[in-house]
This record gives structure tokens, sequence and C-alpha cells, in this order.
């Protein structure tokens, strides 16, 4: 049997080096796998196309309710139990028409719930409800 000469007290000076291999061995074979993954690209020739001017849209509609409760098509006053009559002879002349709410911070939202129903009546189906930021 083969016995060791040198004393236990002493500090080993070696670095164990094994560990580091198999992590750095680990790296690389995740590198290799993912590295074609990540240039997977087919290249295309893609159509030429001139710059289109925009289809002109027509302004839409703006149905306001004030802080006072005062509802306005447009700027103009109206009442509002006269709302669906005014849309729908809107929608008549222009049925591709576009309508925008837009109410006060402190109108009560049983006006704004009427007069979405309102609109939804006249038989408008694009609505935008305009808030502030």
């Amino acid at each position: 049997m083969a016995f060791s000469t040198q004393d236990s007290d002493e500090v080993l000076s070696e670095i164990n080096v094994t560990p580091l291999v198999d992590v750095m061995l680990v790296l690389l074979v995740v590198f290799i796998v993912t590295a074609p993954l990540l240039t997977n690209s087919i290249p295309i020739n893609l159509p030429k196309t001139e710059a289109v001017a925009p289809v002109e849209q027509k302004e839409p509609l703006v149905v306001s309710i004030d802080g006072d409760g005062k509802w306005f098509i447009n700027k103009d006053a109206i009442s509002p139990d006269l709302l669906q009559s005014n849309l729908q002879a809107a929608k008549a002349q222009n049925p591709d028409l576009r309508v925008q709410l837009q109410a006060d911070d402190g109108t009560n939202y049983g006006q704004v719930a009427k007069a979405m129903a309102a609109i939804e009546k006249a038989g408008i189906t694009k609505l935008a409800v305009i808030t502030a930021r």
C-alpha cells in the first residue's frame, strides 16, 4: 500500500477545473444547437409599389353633451328627443356615417347612455367615444 507523505495541515493550492470544463461544454452544445435557429431567414424579392394618397374620409358627425346637460350636433344645440331623428336623416344622406360622442366630465352617465342608445336606434354602427387624456 502506498501512503501519502504530505501532512494533512497543508493547504491544497490546486484548482479543480473539471466542473468548469463541464459547464463550458454544456454552454458550447447549447450555442451550437441554437445558432442555426437565429439565422433562419428566407430571401424574398418583394414587389415594388408606388405611394398612394390615402382615401379621403368625410368628417364625422360630432354629438356633444356639455356639463349643463345641453345636447349638440356639430355645435348646433338640439333637444335630446330629436337626436335619433336627426341622426336618421343624416344616415339617409350618408350611409357610411361615422359619429363621435363627446361628453363633459361632469355629465351624468345616464345622459351618455341615452345618447348611445339613440345613436344605435338610428342605425349607426360606427361610433367613437371621445375622451380627454
